[in-house]
């Protein structure tokens, strides 16, 4: 097949400014698929990997990895995709299938996975190249121009809540902004008693109109411990210090903290708060394909889209610089056209 040359905004090194230009993607592998970009999420993990503050973004970096748009062209050995689908593609654009992981439909934690932004073109661009596995088709129902959010940040809190959430359980949802305004749908559409804790009071309404069903102060330690022994679940969804010990006694018995923000510092742990109450902490990165299919079918039926805010995809810059000052409301998407 010939190569191919797009249109995409890059980043010449950490912390600068997306300037417009074009990249040559190569020529496109059996399996692969090329997607016109309608639509991209900006992530807060795209603001991480500008600035480099992972150690691993490879300069000229073109991200964005919260992709919908349309299938131009599939490799002949590509399988349930046809060209004009529209479809979407999340952090992971491609993993090995033969590992142990993948044969168990765990492919997301496969040690080879390639993350749609790390060594990868994004979809920061006019079109973007994934395997047909990771290449999601959207079902009916959702709302295209909101979806993108769907493929990272959304799956990301969906899928600790499917693993770990009953419908008659108690959860917790620790910050209310990119993730965890998700979280309270996700969590309230199944059934959940949902506690919502924010920082900011501003966000104490819109976390009830959100689906919360109480909510409680992040910064205030005395109203955290006067829930001691009485969450099921508790999904940490901020990237900040908190007062862990406080949190972790709001769990009962058997309950979990699990954590999806990306906390960079160590998170201190007594072994006998734990270990009376047989309670666990854990964490999760986003999902697996089907994972991520069953969130987009669970959304659909639920009718629940991530809130967000509109930027045309040449407005990339003012759309970053809306994000790193926190005043994103509460996803930020580029829109193509």
């Amino acid at each position: 097949m010939s190569t191919r040359s797009i249109e995409a905004w890059i980043a010449e090194g950490p912390g600068q400014k997306f300037a417009r230009g074009s990249v040559d993607l190569g020529s496109l592998s059996a399996e692969e698929v090329e997607v016109e970009v309608e639509h991209c999420g900006i992530c807060h993990s795209d603001l991480s990997m500008l600035n480099n503050e992972w150690g691993m973004t490879q300069y000229p970096a073109v991200l964005g990895h919260e992709i919908v748009g349309r299938v131009v062209e599939a490799g002949p050995a590509v399988k349930g995709l046809s060209v004009g689908q529209r479809v979407g593609i999340g952090w992971s654009a491609d993993s090995c299938m033969h590992c142990r992981q993948c044969l168990s439909g765990h492919q997301h934690l496969c040690a080879e996975v390639t993350g749609t932004i790390v060594g990868h073109r994004g979809g920061f661009a006019s079109h973007v190249r994934a395997h047909w596995a990771w290449t999601i088709p959207l079902p009916d129902g959702l709302i295209v121009e909101d979806a993108g959010p769907l493929f990272c940040g959304g799956i990301t809190v969906f899928n600790p809540l499917a693993m770990y959430a009953r419908s008659t359980h108690r959860v917790g949802i620790v910050g209310i902004g990119g993730l965890g305004h998700m979280a309270i749908k996700f969590a309230a559409a199944s059934g959940c008693e949902v506690m919502a804790f924010t920082s900011s009071e501003r966000k104490f309404d819109e976390a009830r109109q959100l689906g919360a069903h109480q909510v409680v102060s992040s910064r205030d330690s005395s109203e955290i411990q006067k829930l001691s022994g009485q969450l099921d679940m508790l999904l940490i969804t901020v990237a900040v210090p908190l007062d862990w010990d406080a949190l972790i006694s709001t769990l009962a018995p058997n309950g979990r903290m699990h954590v999806v923000g990306a906390v960079l510092e160590p998170i201190p742990v007594q072994a006998f708060s734990l270990i009376m109450a047989q309670r666990s902490i854990s964490g999760s990165p986003t999902g697996s394909p089907t994972d991520i299919a069953t969130m987009l079918d669970f959304a659909a039926r639920h009718r629940i889209a991530p809130t967000t805010e509109h930027f045309a995809m040449n407005q990339i810059n003012e759309a970053f610089d809306r994000l790193a000052s926190g005043k994103a409301h509460y996803r930020i998407v580029l829109d193509a056209k």
